[in-house]
């Protein structure tokens, strides 16, 4: 790619500024491992309070009038820069739909904010204004690389224009949609022609998600199994029509990490930090902190006890009711302590504290997100707990391989392109790293994890395991470089 090839990022989310999920870690590293390759990269995002507290430097490029729900919103464009990032960063400030606290999606009490449908076509007007230079700071996109359904809109809406620049849309999960009705899209203006089945109407209403996929030039997912899955019914969320339509330009791309970040001889997480030629002491150090920040006993008796580890949202798609199902099983079969670190359904919340309660000196539960205390569980849990029901990519068992700690998963999504079950075969050829099910229920995730406890009583067979994943590279220069190409490679449309 030529080094003047100007990429236009568009996210709603991006870590360390806002995180909710994946999204914002790629939002963070993909744009990185682009400029790295050469690209000249700028990132936009809206304006959100809690993004606005933590930038500076910033700079007003200048205001547009953007039309949304039956009224006209002035748009303030402001360039910040941030220590953590390498290129110049755009946030579309509009007080009314993005000074809130809390979530960029929903409301403290889990629903979603009603105005959504106008907060994010009001960014893609934004982001469509931006690739295009319309306010004349001699910055025109080659390629906009849309993201979710929070910016679907922008492949179409660059549409409407001649010329546009190369419209990529990437799915990070087909589970949300951005689905909303007839009524928001009349009440938006969103151009007539678009509102037909082959556009963007989704049984009587609209989806922004389907917007992306149809009017992009090249749709992208996080990993070749989930691209692959999302054309069926199981996962296709009523789109898998309009996806098999679109196959020819459905690319399954692995996501990456940031091996900066996430790095056990250096994180700054850690109490004690080790690497795959030297994994103790400093792994058995951070185990003890960890049982230690849950209460539980931290002797020698104790460290020879499994830790399991689960991190992430507390949600129906990661399997929490398969855990739940099979902790009574563990609690009195096994004598495995188990760490549980983060937020979602009220009801797993619930349960997953009464657990605690109840078994204080085997299960440690902390109900929210506390990102030195996800890097320490994955470097302080022996086996880490990832049987999500599907998973586009998944960052957390890269994570977990990384630390060597194992993780049990079941076969879907990236988590079947990431971990290479430990079976005979596959240990005899030294490139096995977890453990995966073929069948989701809660008896065969029992059976993964009692061979995970099996091996882990298994030295030998343990620090194979913890090497071949620590030695694995799951950073984003592959992924950059396949997304380069497809850059290349898309004809506009």
């Amino acid at each position: 790619m030529n080094v003047t090839t100007r990429v236009l990022f568009a996210a709603s989310e991006v870590y360390p500024l806002i995180k909710t999920g994946g999204l914002g870690d790629v939002g963070y590293s993909l744009p990185h491992a682009l400029q790295r390759a050469g690209a000249d990269v700028r990132l936009v995002l809206p304006a959100y309070r809690t993004v606005l507290t933590q930038v500076d430097s910033i700079n007003i490029l200048g205001w547009l009038d953007v039309r949304g729900a039956k009224r006209t919103h002035s748009v303030r464009i402001l360039e910040v820069r941030h220590a953590d990032f390498a290129f110049p960063i755009w946030l579309a400030d509009c007080q009314v739909l993005f000074d809130r606290p809390g979530n960029p999606y929903v409301q403290a009490d889990g629903h979603d904010w009603a105005d959504n449908a106008e907060r994010f076509s009001v960014f893609a007007r934004v982001v469509t204004e931006l690739a295009r230079d319309v306010l004349g700071i001699n910055w025109q996109a080659d390629v906009v690389h849309a993201n979710d359904w929070q910016t679907g809109l922008v492949p179409a809406l660059l549409g409407e224009f001649p010329h546009p620049p190369k419209r990529i849309f990437t799915i990070h999960n087909m589970a949300y949609g951005g689905h909303f009705s007839l009524a928001d899209f009349n009440r938006l203006a969103l151009p007539r022609q678009w509102w037909t089945p082959e556009g963007v109407e989704f049984y009587g209403g609209f989806s922004m998600l389907k917007a992306g996929i149809v009017y992009a030039d090249e749709v992208t997912t996080v990993s070749p199994t989930y691209a692959r899955e999302i054309c069926t019914e199981e996962f296709g969320y009523g789109m898998q029509g309009v996806l098999q339509i679109s196959r020819h330009k459905l690319h399954g791309i692995l996501n990456g990490i940031d091996e900066k970040v996430w790095d056990p001889a250096t994180d700054v997480h850690l109490l004690a930090h080790y690497s795959a030629n030297r994994r103790q002491p400093g792994k058995a150090l951070n185990k003890q902190a960890l049982l230690s920040r849950f209460g539980m006993e931290s002797d020698e008796i104790a460290m020879q006890v499994p830790l399991l580890g689960m991190v992430g949202r507390l949600v129906e798609q990661k399997g929490l009711d398969l855990v739940l199902a099979a902790l009574p099983y563990l609690l009195s079969h096994t004598d495995v302590r188990m760490v549980f670190v983060g937020s979602g359904d009220s009801k797993y919340e619930a349960k997953l504290r009464d657990f605690a309660v109840k078994y204080p000196t085997r299960i440690g539960v902390f109900i929210g997100y506390d990102e030195s205390l996800a890097h320490l569980l994955e470097a302080g849990a022996d086996i880490f707990l990832m049987p999500s029901h599907f998973e586009p990519c998944g960052l957390n068992q890269m994570y977990s391989l990384r630390y060597g700690t194992p993780p049990v998963v079941y076969r879907t999504g990236g988590l079947a392109d990431t971990v290479i079950d430990a079976s005979r075969e596959h240990l005899a050829q030294g490139i096995a790293n977890g453990f995966v099910f073929d069948e989701f229920n809660f008896e065969a995730l029992i059976a993964a994890i009692e061979r995970a406890i099996a091996c882990y009583a298994q030295p030998r067979v343990w620090q194979a395991l913890q090497r071949t994943g620590m030695n694995h590279s799951f950073g984003w220069e592959h992924s950059a470089q396949s997304y380069l190409a497809l850059y290349r490679a898309t004809s506009n449309k």
